[in-house]
């Protein structure tokens, strides 16, 4: 009976020999080709493409041509509103009670207008700038496209908790936009 298992010994030595070499070339196989093809990243600071490039100073300048006198003019609707509440607050304790109420509505409907004004030409404004920014996105996305191809980029992130300088591509991009 002894000579059965010490007579099997080294067949079972060299069988788990040669499954750890079949392991051995399966894990050294997965890291050697790893090492082989390296995946290449870049990174856009899109906030940089909406507030830096020309496009987007543009796209600001007109806005403010195109809002400024809309603004101005809910500006002074405020400045009325805070006046005439101004005035009522000082007249009236010397108000009949009819006159008081009548004017209070007044106020109170003024005081909805204004508050309408405000709120329509921030849904307006809000608008146009999310059209501008979707304008200057689209070409963004272009160009980023663009740069990927030419410099060979596996993946371009624009959301990241932090960043090496040497795969940003944001400058590239800002260059390109403002051609």
């Amino acid at each position: 009976m002894l000579k059965n298992p010490i007579s099997s010994l080294p067949n079972a030595f060299f069988g788990a020999l040669a499954c750890a070499g079949v392991l051995a070339a399966a894990i050294a196989a997965p890291a050697a080709q790893a090492q082989v093809t390296t995946s290449r990243i870049g990174f856009v600071y899109t906030e940089r493409l909406m507030t830096d490039s020309k496009m987007a100073k543009n796209a600001d300048a007109k806005l403010t041509a195109e809002f400024s006198k809309r603004q101005k003019s809910v500006e002074e609707m405020v400045a009325k509103f805070k006046q005439t509440s101004e005035k009522f607050d000082a007249e009236a304790p010397s108000l009949g009670e009819l006159d008081r109420t009548r004017r209070a509505r007044e106020l109170y409907n003024m005081q909805k207008d204004v508050e309408r004004m405000q709120r329509e030409f921030q849904e307006d404004l809000q608008q146009r700038k999310n059209e501008e920014r979707a304008a200057i996105a689209q070409k963004a996305y272009k160009l980023v496209e663009q740069v990927a191809e030419q410099e060979k980029l596996d993946a371009v992130l624009v959301e990241a908790a932090w960043v090496s300088p040497r795969v940003d591509i944001t400058d590239k991009i800002l260059k390109l936009l403002d051609k």
